[in-house]
């Protein structure tokens, strides 16, 4: 499908991607980006540090102009690089973790134990193990892990614990204790008192929404005053990540939202649901929403300061949101009927959304090698990656693109830091992983290495 420029927007819903400055920089410089790729030869991630910590300070500050005592862990799972470790140290910030690899990653980058969170399911006996001989604060998920952690901190050393609340609203999830088992937990911690050191009380929601986090948060206050009256040292809950991110302006996301119908996607391709990309309130300013949130005349901050109580957040998306992007090389176009089928040098695994039974939306940017002519002509396109498998796609919605892709050009999709790049990875076809390559602001110039 060739488009003349009226007919872009409207024929394909475009989705253009909010972009950051030193985004737009990396992109429009006439060398970095090749250079990058004649380097590694093959598709590659770009990571950008100094966004990540723009992005914590804004948490950190919320926390602050509230008056809260809080930390802000990082929620390693949304990405495996390893330069955003030394700007938590750094920070003073913490980290959130649920593997033993992932622990040590943190504390091999300068992250002190005791600002690593271990979380997630039922954790191994090394896990524990290494989490109580470093200080790490642990949230037991079970009444059986507590036993064994107990079991484990006698050896090891007295384990700082959270213990992680079933929410009310998904009475089905496989994390968290239940009230009834809650009780059971409560007391045991009084009589584990020589192993264990409850501190408090932690959860985590789906969705995105400010009011049941702010609810759940505040009726958690009794819990830890209950658990005060027993005699245990309980001053901390932490209210877990789900902090809403954007990538699309209102306007783009309501035209492709009231105008999907499977004619914008290739073969027909449907989806049950999308990510929101256009959601408010966002990041910082959903925390400080939740903070803001009142019950019986006082803000949840203040009930907070009132109980002496220290709040614990462990945002993974929100702050790698416009920290970085990925790159692909373009390998080939052929026109298939009304549209286009660009072919990528890379494996849709890349965009892990695509692997969950949906789509990552934000538009993908042409970046040419060879300067654009005066005639070139939008096209209609959809996207697919290297491998012999029919649904490698990238993109199944055929996205408008100011011309023709040609081979040797790059493709970004833009925005990726946050569980995209790295969650769903495959060496298959033996190809090897995209490398992450961490750019910075140096002098007049952008510079670049590899991730280590």
């Amino acid at each position: 499908m060739v488009l003349n420029a009226a007919e872009t927007n409207t024929a394909t819903a475009t989705l253009p991607a909010i972009e950051r400055e030193w985004q737009r920089r990396v992109r429009t410089d006439p060398h970095l980006l090749f250079d990058i790729e004649h380097a590694v030869d093959g598709p590659f991630h770009v990571l950008y540090p100094e966004q990540f910590a723009e992005n914590l300070r804004a948490f950190q500050q919320v926390l602050a102009r509230r008056g809260v005592r809080g930390q802000v862990y990082y929620g390693k799972k949304a990405n495996k690089a390893g330069c955003w470790l030394p700007v938590i140290a750094e920070a003073n910030a913490a980290v959130d973790v649920a593997s033993e690899p992932e622990l040590v990653h943190a504390l091999a980058n300068g992250v002190r134990g005791r600002d690593i969170g271990v979380t997630g399911a039922a954790k191994t006996e090394g896990l524990l193990r290494l989490a109580a001989r470093h200080d790490c604060l642990v949230a037991i998920d079970a009444l059986d892990e507590l036993e064994r952690a107990a079991a484990i901190a006698r050896r090891a050393g007295r384990m700082r614990i959270l213990l992680r609340t079933l929410p009310p609203n998904a009475p089905h999830s496989r994390f968290g204790v239940s009230d009834t088992d809650m009780a059971t937990a409560i007391r045991r911690c009084v009589e584990l008192d020589d192993a264990v050191d409850l501190r408090g009380f932690s959860f985590h929601l789906d969705g995105y929404a400010v009011a049941p986090r702010a609810e759940l948060a505040h009726a958690l206050i009794t819990r830890c005053l209950e658990a005060r009256a027993l005699g245990l040292a309980v001053t901390t809950l932490s209210i877990g990540g789900g902090f809403a991110c954007r990538y699309v302006g209102d306007e783009d996301w309501e035209r492709f939202t009231t105008s999907i119908d499977d004619n914008r996607f290739h073969a027909g391709k449907r989806f049950d649901k999308f990510y929101p990309y256009a959601q408010s309130p966002t990041g910082a300013d959903m925390l400080d929403a939740i903070l803001a949130t009142t019950f019986d005349d006082s803000t949840l901050a203040q009930h907070l300061r009132d109980n002496d109580i220290e709040l614990l957040l462990e945002p993974g998306r929100a702050l790698l949101i416009d920290a970085g992007f990925t790159a692909f090389p373009v390998l080939g176009f052929k026109q298939n009927a009304d549209y286009g089928i660009t072919t990528v040098h890379g494996l849709s695994m890349s965009v892990s959304e695509q692997w969950k039974g949906s789509e990552f939306l934000p538009d993908p940017i042409l970046v040419s090698r060879a300067p654009d002519t005066a005639d070139d002509d939008p096209i209609a396109t959809c996207v697919g990656g290297a491998s012999c498998m029919e649904y490698d796609v990238l993109t199944w919605r055929k996205v408008a693109l100011p011309r023709r892709p040609r081979p040797g050009d790059l493709l970004l999709y833009p925005n990726t830091a946050g569980y995209q790049m790295d969650k769903n990875e495959s060496e298959f076809h033996q190809l090897p992983l995209p490398p992450k390559v961490v750019v910075e602001a140096a002098a007049q110039r952008l510079r670049w290495r590899l991730d280590r």
